[in-house]
Formats: structure tokens, C-alpha cells, sequence
């Protein structure tokens, strides 16, 4: 009977655990900035770079980084709540797709006067953190964001083994709070079309997160 009553106490302990976990997430959500993707045109010719990664220390350009395949430029930071949520399936799909000749990055732009905790320092322990073993790079200027149209973190950018944009918008439906799980369906299904030459779905949606930090 103790243990009956024990057993009850947990479920509804862990009950309204999930109750303050979604209010908390709720709250989060409505308090973040919310930008969307400008939705570069398709057929765009990847901009080139030159940035410093931030986990090797090397300087790459987009030639550099290119896949066999395609490539993916993924825009995202520190500390955005919505690159957070992502993350964990970012890095899933960069190591399923690698394999079969994606390339990818990822390049923060942030001004990190205003927003220290973005700084390229942090970037290096955010990498570790998250088991980022592709590279992150760090655009000072905020030149590269520019000439991509970045507008929100997380941002992806999928472009194929002609440099020419493929794809642009989101992982899938999933943001903090919303309660939807992460498939990473939408980019996921993005690269099959084109590793596999299938058709893409339409039409693409914007991704949505939080604005860059321009200085």
C-alpha cells in the first residue's frame, strides 16, 4: 500500500512537472523575437567566404567546405532559444548526411559587443558542448550574413553540387514550446530530393528564430 501511494505520488509530481515545463516554455516563446527567413531566391549561387572556424582555428571558404553531393550553410548562435530546441537534431542530420557527400556548416554573425555570450571563445565550448564536429565559424563583419540575407537563427541554406540554392526555410514544424517533436522532416526531406534526385516538397516554409544581432 506504501508503495501504491509512493507510485502515486511520483505521477503526479512528474505531472505537474511537465504542467510548469510547458508554461515556462510558453512564456519563453512569447518573449522571444520572432524573425523569419527573407527566403533567398531559389537558384542563387552559394556566396563565397572566408571565415575563421572557431573549432580548428583554420580559415575556410565555401569552396573549401563544399560536399560531392551539396552543401548545407546553416546560420545559428549561442545562445538563441530556438537554436537550442534545434541542435540535438542539427547534428543528427549532419552526421547521417556527411557520409553520402553533404557538406555543412555553420557560421555565427552576431554582433558580440552587445551579446558577449555569442563571442568565438564560447562558440568553441558550444561546439564541444553539443558535439558540433563540423565547422562553426564566426563572421565578424556580418558580411556573410548579408550576402546570404540571413535573417533569424537557426537558418539553413541547402545548396546542390553546383552551388546553386536548392533549398531554404526550415528543419520542420517544431518550435520551443509548441509542442510539436523534431523530425527535422522539412530539410531532411530537402537533402533526400537532393542526394536522390526526388522531387521537393512544396512549398518551402521560412525558418523562424531569433533575429540576427546586427550591429
Amino acid at each position: 500500500m506504501q508503495l501504491t501511494a509512493s507510485l502515486d505520488i511520483f505521477i503526479l509530481v512528474r505531472f505537474y512537472l511537465q504542467i510548469f515545463k510547458a508554461i515556462f516554455e510558453n512564456q519563453i516563446s512569447d518573449k522571444m523575437a520572432r524573425t523569419e527567413s527573407t527566403m533567398l531566391p531559389l537558384g542563387t549561387i552559394a556566396p563565397e567566404f572566408f571565415l575563421k572556424d572557431t573549432n580548428s582555428n583554420h580559415t575556410f571558404s565555401f569552396e573549401d567546405l563544399k560536399g560531392s553531393k551539396g552543401t548545407l550553410v546553416l546560420f545559428i548562435c549561442n545562445h538563441c532559444p530556438f537554436v537550442h530546441h534545434v541542435i540535438d537534431e542539427v547534428v543528427m542530420i549532419a552526421n547521417d548526411y556527411r557520409v553520402q557527400g553533404l557538406g555543412i556548416v555553420a557560421i555565427s554573425s552576431n554582433d558580440i559587443v552587445k551579446y558577449p555570450q555569442d563571442g568565438p571563445e564560447l562558440m568553441t565550448d558550444f561546439a564541444m558542448e553539443n558535439k558540433i564536429d563540423f565547422p562553426y565559424l564566426f563572421d565578424e563583419t556580418q558580411e556573410v550574413a548579408k550576402a546570404y540575407q540571413a535573417a533569424c537563427t537557426p537558418d539553413f541554406y541547402l545548396f546542390d553540387s553546383q552551388d546553386k540554392l536548392f533549398y531554404r526555410g526550415q528543419l520542420d514544424d517544431s518550435r520551443p514550446g509548441n509542442g510539436i517533436p523534431l523530425s527535422g522532416s522539412d530539410l531532411r526531406g530537402a537533402i533526400d530530393a537532393l542526394i536522390y534526385n526526388r522531387s521537393l516538397k512544396e512549398p518551402q516554409k521560412p525558418s523562424l528564430g531569433c533575429g540576427i544581432k546586427w550591429k
